[in-house]
């Protein structure tokens, strides 16, 4: 019999990549300069935050456990599809059902894998968009010392000669930094509230779509296993011809066909709220109108439509100095295996 290991042959996209286009592939998957072991974890989580504006750096420490944390999902991808692969090896020797299960077992689970790898893909943009936000306190930082270095300059000159002509100066100065200032953290609040919201709803669509694939995984897994003839036999009793090969084949079908046809707005798994929550969800405005946020589960279509490499932001051309190990590109190859085109062979 030959094996299987990848679970669909073309590569047409899917009706939730036709809804929520796929973003670039993740930064973090490019070459490594430490290679794939804890060493680069560790450096970027112990080194991150010990540069750059004070602003910026508890922002920036979240961004590194973030790509350690992607580091590890890649991780457990790549090793979910060689468990597959040597599920399928192994069962070659058993009997035929299980031979034929374990082989559809194994197309399931390398594909669990693939799913940790576009899920990596979409919890990037999560990751991109939290940068934005550090980015913003970054550039605000500046303003922050400017003011503050002149107001200390005024203290220490009151302090030293109060009537010092150079203190009118310095107070003209520091009226203008802080109107600097102001439009600077005034940015800075809206940018970051509307980015938080966008960098979460991306993290939560793409945990929301994964979770339900794995699940309709899982299920149709269960199916398979109803294939194995497990009746206890007395030594020298033979179980009968196994003939379920036509079965396993069609569940493997349906499982790609819910697993191409589902989309985020056909969820399974709904978040309905109580009664309680919903009202204590209103917010009132100047007018007393209300703001239901009860319905803001809605991926951002608009947002997916109009993705920007990270490379196209304006603070992202020197952004990646604090991702320096990992700019080397090893061309690793990240497709998938093909699916063989034989039919398993006939009992």
């Amino acid at each position: 019999m030959h094996r299987t290991y990848s679970m669909r042959q073309s590569r047409a996209p899917t009706a939730s990549q036709i809804e929520n286009p796929p973003p670039p592939s993740s930064s973090t998957k490019a070459g490594r300069l430490f290679g794939r072991s804890n060493f680069g974890h560790n450096f970027r989580k112990t080194t991150a935050g010990a540069f750059g504006p004070d602003l910026a750096k508890k922002l920036t420490q979240l961004v590194k456990m973030e790509k350690n944390v992607m580091r590890t999902m890649e991780l457990v991808g790549r090793e979910r599809m060689d468990v597959a692969q040597q599920l399928s090896l192994w069962g070659e020797g058993c009997d035929e059902d299980v031979s034929d299960v374990t082989d559809k077992l194994g197309v399931l689970i390398y594909e669990m894998g693939e799913l940790e790898d576009q899920f990596v893909d979409r919890y990037d943009q999560y990751r991109v968009t939290i940068k934005s936000i550090r980015n913003i306190e970054a550039s605000v930082q500046p303003s922050r010392d400017r003011k503050q270095k002149i107001t200390d300059q005024i203290a220490q000159l009151k302090y030293k000669d109060p009537n010092s002509p150079r203190i009118v100066v310095l107070e003209q100065e520091l009226v203008r930094a802080e109107a600097e200032s102001l439009v600077a953290e005034a940015q800075l609040s809206n940018i970051t509230r509307e980015k938080l919201k966008a960098a979460f709803t991306y993290q939560f669509d793409a945990i929301r779509e994964h979770s339900e694939k794995v699940a309709i995984i899982a299920g149709f897994g269960k199916h398979l296993l109803e294939l194995v003839d497990d009746t206890p036999v007395t030594p020298g009793e033979s179980r009968p011809a196994y003939d379920g090969y036509e079965a396993s084949k069609a569940i493997i079908q349906d499982c790609e066909d819910a697993l191409t046809n589902w989309v985020q707005s056909k969820a399974s798994v709904r978040s309905n709220l109580s009664v309680r929550a919903r009202t204590l969800s209103q917010r009132r405005k100047a007018k007393a109108e209300g703001v239901d946020l009860s319905h803001q589960d809605a991926p951002l279509q608009g947002e997916r439509d109009g993705w920007v490499p990270a490379s196209q932001h304006g603070e992202y051309g020197a952004e990646d100095d604090d991702d320096e190990e990992e700019e080397v590109h090893n061309g690793e190859s990240r497709g998938r295996l093909s699916a063989a085109a034989e039919e398993p062979a006939a009992a």
